[in-house]
């Protein structure tokens, strides 16, 4: 019986232990860097991720954990499974406003989406009563659309906006499924350089300086390791500096995640920028105000309760 109690005794110290292991997708052993685990999609809103994964550092191990949709990696995000993620702006301010503690650092890119209308296709006008493909309600992609609509006179809802993987749209617009779409690149690129597409607009013309994917972090992440992030995030916007620079290496990296022909990836690279990831209160706040009169959100977080403009100057 005296061993019985005493092995009883050993699991509930182990089960207490474990209870106390960190929420985080963060590990680290002892004497070891940690590793931080952050999300991504294979587009190129992403790239600075990817510059930065190139080089090693003598403070953290980064991890990049590759995602197929918006929903699989929110959830990772969302439950710690990860310390962070490259992702829709728009997604995280929606996990936030239900309570998951996100903050908000750095912007992925600058510019770089466009809405694209199908080769049959030569105005706004002829969208009316056709289908457009978004990937998210909760995107800049679905803002932009709304805001070009409202620039030719045609309300939201004279549009079927229907959702779609952003893989599957150059296809659907090939096959005549869809009259057009808007989402992160290279899928724009690709239907331009197969000239089953053509641009309608670039997003800058629609609405300059918009907020699409940013680089966001989990809150506690944060709290526990404040100098460990100011690290990381200084590295990431030294990865988007490099890729600005849109040389060879630059072009031989981002290769190694899209699987895209060079044409088209020179397209798309040529719509985006990198530099100045900084998220600006102006700009954050046209995003808000967008999100309410579109009805997508009852009360999206403030600047201050969701951005952490500390890192980026």
């Amino acid at each position: 019986m005296k061993k019985v109690a005493l092995m009883m005794t050993l699991l509930f110290i182990v089960l207490l232990t474990a209870c106390g292991t960190n929420e985080t997708g963060s590990t680290a052993g002892d004497g070891e860097k940690p590793t931080i685990k952050i999300g991504y999609l294979p587009i190129t809103h992403a790239v600075p991720l990817y510059m930065q994964n190139d080089a090693k550092y003598e403070d953290y191990n980064l991890e990049l954990v590759k995602f197929g949709s918006w929903p699989e990696l929110m959830d990772a995000l969302n439950t710690g499974a990860i310390d962070g993620a490259s992702v829709l702006i728009q997604l995280a301010m929606n996990a936030k406003e239900k309570g998951i503690d996100l903050k908000a650092v750095a912007l992925g890119h600058r510019d770089g989406n466009v809405l694209i209308g199908g080769k049959d296709i030569n105005s706004v006008e002829e969208l009316k009563g056709k289908s457009f493909a978004i990937p998210s309600r909760f995107s800049t992609h679905n803002i932009l659309l709304y805001e070009m609509l409202k620039k030719h006179g045609i309300a939201y809802d004279e549009v079927d906006v229907i959702e779609l993987p952003p893989a599957e749209m150059p296809a659907a617009l090939a096959e005549g499924r869809i009259a057009g779409y808007v989402v992160a690149e290279p899928f724009g690129a690709i239907s331009v350089a197969l000239e089953n597409g053509k641009v309608l607009y670039q997003s800058e013309e629609i609405w300059q300086d918009s907020i699409d994917c940013g680089l966001v972090l989990r809150g506690q992440f944060i709290k526990d390791n404040k100098e460990l992030a100011g690290k990381f995030v200084d590295d990431y916007v030294a990865g988007g500096e490099l890729a600005q620079g849109k040389d060879d290496h630059m072009h031989e990296i981002v290769g190694q995640y899209l699987t895209v022909e060079k044409n088209v990836l020179d397209i798309s690279l040529d719509w985006i920028s990198y530099d100045n990831l900084r998220i600006e209160q102006d700009s954050y706040t046209i995003l808000r105000d967008a999100l309410l009169e579109m009805g997508l959100s009852e009360n999206p977080p403030s600047y201050e309760d969701f951005v952490d403009a500390s890192f980026v100057n």
